[in-house]
């Protein structure tokens, strides 16, 4: 109990000093009330931003795994939104606990990381589409798959429509490589993040050159 009033006390002197202008003391107190938050319990998902090349990522985690990313289409309030509606409410900015996240992307963008090794939770998707994306989580970094590849490895061989939905609804892009799968014969498809940046994320990879079976 004492710990909770000592913690509340500094909350509240974080907005005292965000009000005189002590914008960095402020910031720090509130990571600290994040961090205490997840010790208590009060905490369920825990989100951060990170810069690319290619925009802002939006990166999401429970004491699972990382959950969902959001690409640089995507505004702040609508993923936000969605982890509060699918997941919990009790959301709160804490980047401490996507450190190793988000240095895994820097590298990754960097050219310097070719597998993530992150813990993941897949909650936000279930039945075939998540066999689809488990399957999609395997595909080597600078190789691609086709939509029908996918299928058949998730055990539905006709359910190539499901699969292309499966893949354009993934709630853990890059991470989990949606970007690796294209149509038969190799023109890229659709991505959640547009097709300009499924282009460079394959560039990236040094993958456009590579057809996918069928």
């Amino acid at each position: 109990m004492n710990d909770r009033k000592t913690r509340n006390g500094e909350l509240e002197s974080a907005f005292r000093e965000l009000a005189a202008g002590s914008e960095a003391r402020a910031a720090e107190l509130a990571d600290g009330f994040a961090d205490q938050a997840a010790h208590e319990g009060l905490l369920d998902v825990a989100y951060a931003t990170a810069d690319s090349p290619y925009g802002q990522i939006k990166l999401a985690a429970t004491p699972r795994g990382v959950v969902s990313v959001g690409l640089p289409n995507q505004d702040e309030e609508s993923f936000l939104a969605r982890l509060a509606t699918r997941i919990s409410p009790r959301v709160l900015e804490n980047p401490a606990r996507l450190d190793e996240a988000r240095r895994e992307l820097e590298r990754y963008f960097e050219g310097e990381l070719r597998d993530f090794d992150l813990p993941l939770d897949w909650q936000l998707t279930h039945g075939f589409r998540r066999k689809v994306l488990r399957q999609t989580a395997k595909i080597p970094f600078g190789e691609t798959r086709s939509y029908t590849e996918m299928a058949v490895r998730a055990g539905s061989p006709r359910a190539v429509r499901a699969a292309g939905s499966a893949l354009g609804s993934n709630p853990i892009p890059i991470i989990v490589p949606c970007h690796r799968v294209l149509r038969t014969g190799g023109a890229l498809g659709g991505y959640g993040g547009g097709l300009e940046l499924k282009e460079a994320l394959l560039q990236l990879e040094g993958a456009l050159g590579d057809t996918p079976p069928d």
